[in-house]
């Protein structure tokens, strides 16, 4: 019977574990304190004026990022033309195809995280080599590796660099995120533009600040995502529902195997009630007796089976979902203490109807 519940709790409990991670995955990160603007193309001399008129509105300035674009000229001393050519090369000739859109800063955003090397400060000097940081599944997909030379090609202008870290990403945010990262002292004088994120409370809001922004500025393009993020999250909240739906549906089906998987040891049972009985037991030391083993059966059978689910749910997160895995300590406690009761509470009506009955009866009955 202990494998039996410890099955029924393991597939319960990894059927809850995947519902949290999958709704984690279709809802949108910090939704409701998300930013719903973005305004790009803003020139160098207007990004003061700019973000100085956005806080004139009470808008938060979110973030405000300078963005250079680029191409890769060489890989490891090797161009576009000789990788085509020489396919043991190892990188792919997408590298030089991509046209980046890169920043330049010396720290991470709340979205990025160091999973390589290390980020590297400003450059002060000519002399001092250059090391970006890189998107750690674009690097991968381009293979890359860390201490890689790459030089770049801005506006005609060659600029040497060498792979210092990689980057995770999470690029579910609603903010600026780059594949390339370089640091401060490099990029400031090449052709650039800005990038401002911000939020805005309502329709009426967001109207009368585009309305500014497009008299004062003409050349500052403006995005408003609100509508979007509004159809986007009912989107995922409905895939919420049914990802929910079927899981709870599971989780039911799990229960009624628990159940069953109890109401069989029935039978494993009643000799010895019937013995305990017959030696002079009486019926609360019986019923004190059963609820004892009972317990101890569903909470080892629960705890078995949780842990096999928390291990089983870590693996599908890590290596399918590509999701952190970080289940809270009141839902599991709650599932092993309710694993438990019922096993209880269902291994006691079992013997019930043994314990009303003489043993005799009883024996004659089930035989």
């Amino acid at each position: 019977m202990i494998v039996t519940i410890g099955l029924g709790a393991a597939f319960i409990g990894t059927l809850y574990f995947i519902q949290d991670i999958l709704i984690s995955r279709v809802t949108l990160s910090g939704s409701g304190n998300q930013p719903n603007m973005v305004l790009f193309d803003i020139q160098n001399n207007q990004r003061d004026s700019v973000a100085a008129l956005t806080r004139n509105y009470n808008l938060p300035v979110m973030q405000q990022v300078p963005i250079v674009t680029m191409r890769v000229e060489e890989i490891n001393h090797q161009t576009a033309a000789q990788v085509k050519s020489d396919s043991g090369s190892g990188f792919r000739t997408e590298a030089y195809e991509w046209e980046f859109r890169v920043t330049y800063r010396d720290t991470l955003t709340s979205s990025e995280k160091i999973t390589a090397g290390k980020l590297y400060g400003p450059v002060t000097s000519p002399d001092d080599v250059i090391y970006i940081s890189m998107e750690d599944r674009y690097a991968k997909r381009i293979h890359v590796n860390l201490g890689d030379h790459i030089i770049f090609n801005v506006q005609g202008t060659l600029i040497p660099t060498v792979v210092g870290s990689f980057r995770q990403v999470d690029w579910q945010r609603v903010q600026t995120n780059f594949r390339v990262v370089f640091p401060t002292g490099v990029l400031e004088e090449a052709p650039q533009f800005h990038v401002l994120v911000t939020r805005v409370p309502s329709p009426e809001v967001s109207a009368k600040f585009q309305q500014a922004v497009v008299k004062k500025y003409p050349n500052v393009s403006i995005i408003d995502l609100n509508l979007i993020l509004t159809v986007l999250d009912e989107v995922l909240d409905k895939i919420g529902f049914v990802i929910r739906f079927m899981a709870g549906f599971s989780i039911i089906t799990g229960l009624i195997v628990l159940i069953a998987s109890v109401l069989i040891s029935k039978f494993q049972r009643i000799q010895e009630s019937i013995l305990l009985r017959t030696l002079g037991a009486s019926r609360k030391q019986i019923l004190f007796i059963t609820a004892l083993e009972y317990f101890f059966l569903g909470s080892l059978a629960a705890a078995t089976g949780i842990l096999l689910s928390m291990a089983a749910s870590w693996a599908l997160a890590k290596y399918s979902f590509k999701a952190p895995f970080t289940p809270h300590c009141l839902p599991v406690a709650g599932l092993f203490a309710a694993i438990s009761l019922l096993t209880v509470i269902i291994g006691l009506s079992n013997s019930r109807s043994i314990l009303n009955k003489p043993p005799l009866e009883v024996l004659r009955k089930e035989v």
